[in-house]
Order: C-alpha cells, then sequence, then structure tokens
C-alpha cells in the first residue's frame, strides 16, 4: 500500500479528537473567544506554539517507537 502523494507527515498533534482546553478570553488580544476576527491571533499562536507542539510530536513517536509489539511475527 502506498502513500498519496498528497499526505505529509503531521507537524501538530491533531486536535479534534479531543475537546479544545482554550480560555473563553484570547491570551493574545484578551477579547472574548466567542467573537470574531481571531484569525490573527490564531495564526500567533500557532508560531508560538510550534515549538511546543514538536516536542509533543517527539514524545509521542519515542513512546510509539518503545510500545512493545501485541503481535510481533
Amino acid at each position: 500500500m502506498q502513500a498519496s502523494p498528497n499526505s505529509a507527515k503531521r507537524t501538530r498533534p491533531p486536535m479534534a479528537s479531543h475537546r479544545l482546553d482554550l480560555p473563553s478570553r484570547c491570551d493574545i488580544c484578551g477579547k472574548a473567544r466567542s467573537t470574531r476576527r481571531h484569525q490573527a491571533c490564531s495564526r500567533i499562536r500557532q508560531q508560538r506554539k510550534s515549538a511546543e507542539w514538536a516536542d509533543l510530536m517527539a514524545m509521542q513517536a519515542e513512546a510509539k517507537k518503545n510500545k512493545p509489539r501485541r503481535y510481533a511475527r
């Protein structure tokens, strides 16, 4: 089975698998997150958190690599 040419290695963990633990106030501008115009804040947050996400993905990959195989051949 080959990977599709559009598939890329994840750089961040999937965020839709659980509820986001974000406060109701934006940590960038201080306004309520329920209002519009938070796309710029979201981009800033993604840039700030990129190192944290890289560490998290590295830890997950290491844990997956060290996990014993259930059905070793």
